[in-house]
């Protein structure tokens, strides 16, 4: 039996006593599910990212479910992403009965080509992905006529373009985050939209809580027990608790996305010229918040990718494939999508491979990724 001394995810939360510390303290109170914490924390993220408004939901696909609906994305309309992201992404669209199309996206940065975005009468949003907190190219597509934009920004918190935060939407109309464990600061499961819209501030609120609402009523007001469903929503609802934790963890972000950045910097130096793999760029007027560190196999190499993948995490380096291209799985497949439909997304799936990207990564726990990423592909 092969014992693994070390063993490095490929992310992973940094949870400390003040953050449990602050949950407690909400287990203790009046309120752990719909109380003061949720606003709380919205306030903050909407504060951090410089927009109006957010609305936390209890996960990111639940968030941009919202954000769809919000916008007023219906059956018959068109949306396009990129196929290089989780199905949540497209998935959103589908749940209202909107269209999906995917744009192939551009090897150097993983992001969605704008040059490949093509439109019809028919396309009412446009959502680019900030794959691995390296932001797109939001400027250019917002230059594209007729069309709104909501980002997926599940990877990006504290990201910056153009010298401004992801979510401060001086390009869309919302964007959303995401609070997974793995990603920049956790509520253990959770999403939030940021907007400037009141309209779609609103809806939001409606939406994630069943379509019920005591404000702006249709029917006569006959007491304070009152309320109205208006739309069919869900119970999207996050808890105080989750949010204590948020509040929490949202104080250390900057840091959290600094050492992030301090880590990239270092794997950018010793990955130079590496002759089993390339690395993704970013450019001049954007500050990734690196979720994730993708690396892409050299030509020679994607053969071998599957044993390849096997024997990092045997020797210890829990390497993920981030991502699948959407229109591959089986039931995109079934609504008629067809493989090889962006190829540089195909090509891209071929050959990348997220490496351990978190915090509280050590020096020594660098040079181990070092190291055993040139033993194990040296030896294909």
């Amino acid at each position: 039996m092969i014992i693994i001394s070390k063993f490095l995810p490929y992310g992973k939360q940094m949870i400390d006593d003040e953050d449990i510390e602050e949950v407690v303290k909400t287990l203790k109170s009046p309120f752990i599910t719909q109380g003061p914490k949720i606003e709380e924390f919205e306030r903050g993220i909407a504060k951090y990212c410089g927009a109006k408004y957010a609305v936390a939901f209890n996960s990111g696909t639940s968030a941009l479910h919202g954000a769809y609906f919000a916008l007023g994305l219906k059956k018959g309309d068109e949306m396009i992403t990129s196929p290089n992201t989780f199905v949540a992404t497209a998935n959103a669209g589908l749940y209202l009965g909107a269209n999906v199309k995917f744009a192939d996206i551009k090897k150097e940065t993983g992001n969605i080509d704008v040059s490949k975005i093509k439109t019809t009468e028919k396309t009412k949003l446009i959502t680019p992905v900030h794959y691995s907190g390296n932001p797109a190219d939001l400027k250019e597509i917002s230059e594209i006529d007729n069309v709104k934009i909501i980002e997926d920004g599940a990877h990006a918190l504290g990201a910056m373009y153009n010298g401004k935060k992801i979510g401060c939407l001086t390009y869309s109309e919302m964007a959303m985050f995401s609070f997974h464990p793995v990603k920049h600061i956790t509520t253990g499961e959770g999403g939030i939209i940021v907007t400037n819209d009141e309209n779609y501030y609103e809806r939001l609120q409606l939406f994630k809580s069943h379509g019920i609402t005591k404000n702006n009523l249709v029917n006569e007001f006959p007491g304070d027990w009152y309320y109205e469903m208006q739309e069919l929503g869900f119970n999207y609802r996050i808890t105080d608790i989750q949010c204590a934790l948020g509040i929490s963890q949202l104080k250390k972000l900057d840091s959290f996305v600094k050492s992030r950045r301090k880590i990239a910097k270092t794997y950018n130096e010793i990955f130079e010229d590496n002759p089993y793999f390339d690395v993704t760029s970013e450019k001049e007027n954007r500050k990734s918040s690196y979720h994730l560190y993708p690396i892409l196999l050299k030509d020679h190499l994607i053969k071998d990718k599957k044993e390849i993948f096997a024997k990092l995490r045997a020797n210890g380096l829990g390497v993920q494939v981030h991502y699948i291209p959407v229109y591959k799985q089986p039931y995109y497949q079934k609504l008629g999508f067809k493989n090889d439909l962006c190829p540089v997304c195909e090509e891209f799936y071929r050959k990348v491979f997220s490496i351990p990207m978190y915090p509280t990564l050590t020096d020594e726990d660098i040079e181990f990724v070092n190291e055993t990423l040139n033993k194990v592909l040296g030896e294909f």
